[in-house]
């Protein structure tokens, strides 16, 4: 079952890339899209809670902190970041960089949490890097610097949703953990994200979603509901979910599939493509990525922000 929540979730991430990138480029900011994401979650999370775990209300003030520290950094920033460099970077080049992230989690496993990290981890990292290189095309392209500042931003903060996200599923239900990161992450947001500038006009603006497919219009206020619900709602549920059943390890990799998938959506719906050295290049950030996880040994030591560790070592949510 970790499995299935972990690759049904990545599924729906990937697939909001493109929806998300189209939003970006209708006008709304990448911070107004992150306070409805996260806002519209925290509201279903919350009714779903009224009537399966009103428990889930009740958090101690020391769990309550980390997850105010969880919203903000591991939500609030990951989704916006990620927002911005969709509108700067092809969705495919956004998502291989922020997925680094599989890859951070190991070092942190090794310089934080001490745990014992195999030597086949530094050639995964060469790997990852070289395949990165062929992907951008370094040598040919003119990269948006602010965008791919923007997409690393993104993998820091997948970093940190990961690492703690795995240890919050062990206090309470990845149900709880949804409403909590996502709430604070719209209370963060609703400072600075400039909601107050749209008017009720804004939802019913035409937005062309068909992309490669066609020239289909719908008012911007479907498309809008459709990332909160598909892209934000299920696929975070999914995700906390899948660390409920698998180490953040196994789940980063499963969760790593969004990037296939997002290819995949981006091909058909929006027509970025990637040629023959871009498809090799995907294949070495895979084989890196699945050989940092492998080298993976050891227990977590008992630390983490302020809460005892799991007994299934430390990891990732990708």
């Amino acid at each position: 079952m970790g499995y299935l929540y972990a690759l049904v979730g990545a599924l729906l991430f990937g697939a909001n890339g493109s929806l998300t990138k189209l939003l970006v480029d209708s006008g709304l900011t990448a911070t107004q899209l992150t306070q409805f994401r996260t806002l519209g979650t925290a509201v279903l999370a919350g009714l779903a809670l009224l009537v399966v775990d009103r428990r889930g209300f009740r958090l101690a003030p020391r769990q309550l902190l980390v997850m105010a520290v969880l919203g903000v950094v591991g939500v609030a920033l990951l989704q916006a970041s990620y927002a911005a460099a969709l509108h700067r970077l092809p969705v495919a080049l956004a998502l291989l960089i922020e997925y680094l992230a599989v890859l951070f989690v190991a070092l942190v496993a090794l310089l934080v949490f001490r745990e014992r990290v195999r030597r086949r981890l530094w050639v995964s990292i060469a790997l990852v890097l070289a395949g990165l290189v062929l992907v951008s095309q370094l040598w040919a392209a003119r990269l948006d610097g602010l965008g791919v500042l923007l997409a690393f931003g993104a993998a820091a903060s997948l970093t940190f949703y990961f690492v703690v996200g795995e240890r919050q599923v062990t206090r309470t239900s990845p149900l709880a953990v949804a409403f909590w990161t996502t709430l604070f992450a719209a209370v963060f947001w609703a400072f600075f994200s400039g909601w107050w500038e749209l008017t009720p006009e804004v939802f019913a603006h035409p937005l062309q979603v068909g992309g490669a497919l066609g020239s289909l219009e719908l008012p911007l206020g479907i498309p809008l509901a459709a990332t909160v619900v598909l892209g934000s709602f299920l696929p975070f549920l999914l995700s906390f979910s899948a660390m409920r059943h698998l180490s953040a390890t196994a789940a980063g990799i499963a969760a790593s599939s969004e990037v296939l998938f997002a290819f995949l959506v981006a091909w058909i719906w929006l027509g970025e493509t990637l040629d023959g050295v871009q498809l090799a290049g995907a294949a070495l950030v895979f084989a890196g990525i699945v050989l940092a996880q492998s080298a993976r040994a050891g227990k977590v030591v008992e630390a983490d922000l302020a809460l005892p560790a799991p007994d299934r070592g430390v990891g990732g949510r990708a």
